[in-house]
């Protein structure tokens, strides 16, 4: 089978290796799509230790969708021919391989599977391209659910990568009528303006203005402000957090979904005052899949309009490139023919 194989910075070769062997109580799965994560985008241009615990020499690759070609005779609850979301922290039966699946390669060996727990069925209405995203959209998903929001509540989502809408679209999902993107490139900022919200382009235009103006008003310790209940950073820099501690509302709530391994003073007798909360939100849980599902399978947003560029897997080094070109590039998916 092909295989891209990560050599170090800017460095991936497809190879030729072999295809695993199914063991009783494994399955193997063909590959058809994969989506790029931001992690992956980072270990290739940046080198080692910069995402996912991928070693230079070794097979990477975690967000996708795959097809059952071989189950092992000790496997009932599955069929050759179903589609399947591998679910990356336990497809391997090795929680540190959670970033390293061999997405990018043409086949994958799922060992000691077990339904609803390694792999979950797709269903049948979502489109296999759409379904490449469930991974991410897991987690930005996860961080929306982090701020327990309330239909009332008005929220804004710093980043507009996969992850950023996938929080905003989970947001909207459960119920909240206004939802603010807010990034630098105008260029994912229009698709997000397609799939129905609000944006801000925080390079070009003055936030707190055009949040007072899109939100109203309400009252923070310091005075009036704009009315956001819910704060989500999916880009880390330093400034949103900035922004929240002295322009957040009384009872606002902060989810960091972004890697961010910085350290921050935070003035916590302003936060107590605020009566305010700091929430990490890190990964997904196995509720937060069926969430997604029923998302993507609902039709409400047209997923695949991120979906910006398809490459094949011949064709990895190109593909990494234009993931992380974000003036130009949404999501960028692998496909294996």
């Amino acid at each position: 089978m092909r295989s891209a194989i990560y050599l170090g910075k800017e460095q991936v070769e497809v190879r030729d290796v072999p295809t695993p062997s199914c063991g009783k109580n494994d399955i193997l799965v063909k590959n058809l799509y994969s989506s790029i994560c931001g992690t992956d985008v980072a270990v290739y241009a940046h080198g080692p230790g910069t995402g996912h615990r991928i070693t230079v020499g070794s097979e990477f690759g975690h967000e996708t969708v795959s097809q059952v070609v071989e189950i092992g005779e000790n496997v009932t609850d599955i069929k050759v021919g179903d589609i399947i979301y591998p679910y990356p922290l336990y497809a391997k039966n090795d929680t540190s391989r959670a970033g390293t699946l061999g997405g990018f390669s043409e086949y994958m060996l799922l060992p000691e599977a077990t339904l609803n727990h390694s792999y979950y069925l797709v269903d049948p209405a979502i489109r296999d391209r759409t379904a490449c995203l469930i991974e991410p959209f897991t987690v930005g998903g996860r961080a929306a659910k982090q701020a327990h929001p309330e239909a009332k509540d008005k929220a804004v989502v710093f980043g507009c990568g996969t992850i950023g809408i996938a929080a905003a679209i989970m947001l909207k999902y459960l119920g909240l009528a206004q939802v603010m993107v807010c990034d630098h490139s105008d260029f994912r900022l229009s698709i997000a303006k397609e799939l129905g919200f609000e944006v801000c382009n925080t390079g070009e235009v003055d936030f707190t203005a055009k949040a007072l103006q899109y939100f109203g008003t309400a009252y923070s310790i310091h005075g009036e402000t704009a009315d956001i209940d819910i704060w989500i950073d999916a880009v880390g820099a330093d400034f949103i957090l900035d922004s929240f501690m002295k322009t957040g509302k009384i009872d606002a709530r902060f989810v960091m979904v972004a890697v961010n391994n910085g350290e921050r003073k935070l003035n916590l007798l302003s936060l107590t005052y605020s009566s305010q909360s700091i929430i990490g939100s890190g990964g997904y849980r196995p509720e937060d899949v069926g969430d997604v599902m029923a998302i993507m399978r609902s039709g409400r947003w047209d997923i695949e309009k991120i979906i910006t560029d398809e490459y094949n897997i011949s064709d990895i080094d190109l593909a990494l490139r234009r993931a992380g070109d974000a003036a130009n590039a949404f999501n960028v998916i692998v496909r294996f023919d």
